[in-house]
């Protein structure tokens, strides 16, 4: 009983503890906008499947200009990374990110809104905008399944600028 106790223990004081996401970025700067993207691809399934469009709202109106900043970041990352089809990858990896969280959401069922739906809370009692990019980290957002930074040199594969993203579709 004592043993169960304390694995019970450990488990509370991990669960407490902030996630880091997994750094897949060779550059912190790229890493914080694809998390910052991720927590907005969140909050949009989440206002889209559970009806919480006021809170996302909320979210926009708050963040706008640091919204916007980090789309055009995003935006960046991919017209360097990719040149003429830099759009069509970008809008790919956004498709890709709001797909996999809906799958998400599918598999928890009824229990993907009410545990979930406590991020808007979270996101909007923030301090500042500052907050957002280090918030996003914790929460670890990237799905495995969507791959970020493919070609920004992180992976060993020589992608380089002219290749292809991989998709990890399940």
């Amino acid at each position: 009983m004592r043993r169960l106790i304390g694995v019970v223990s450990a488990l509370a004081v991990l669960g407490a503890q902030p996630v880091a996401a997994a750094q897949r970025c060779s550059s912190a700067a790229d890493q914080t906008t694809f998390e910052v993207q991720a927590l907005r691809s969140e909050l949009m399934v989440l206002a889209t499947g559970c009806r919480y469009s006021e809170k996302y709202n909320a979210f926009i109106n708050r963040y706008k200009p640091d919204l916007q900043s980090n789309e055009k970041a995003v935006s960046g990352y991919f017209a360097r990374h990719y040149g003429k089809s830099g759009q069509y990858e970008h809008d790919k990896f956004v498709t890709e990110l709001a797909n996999a969280k809906s799958r998400q959401g599918t598999a928890l069922g009824g229990d993907f809104c009410p545990r979930n739906g406590m991020i808007f809370d979270e996101v909007l009692s923030l301090a500042s905008a500052r907050d957002l990019p280090e918030y996003a980290a914790g929460k670890d957002l990237i799905p495995a399944s969507v791959d970020v930074c493919a070609s920004g040199g992180a992976s060993s594969s020589g992608g380089g600028s002219s290749g292809k993203k991989v998709s990890k579709k399940k």
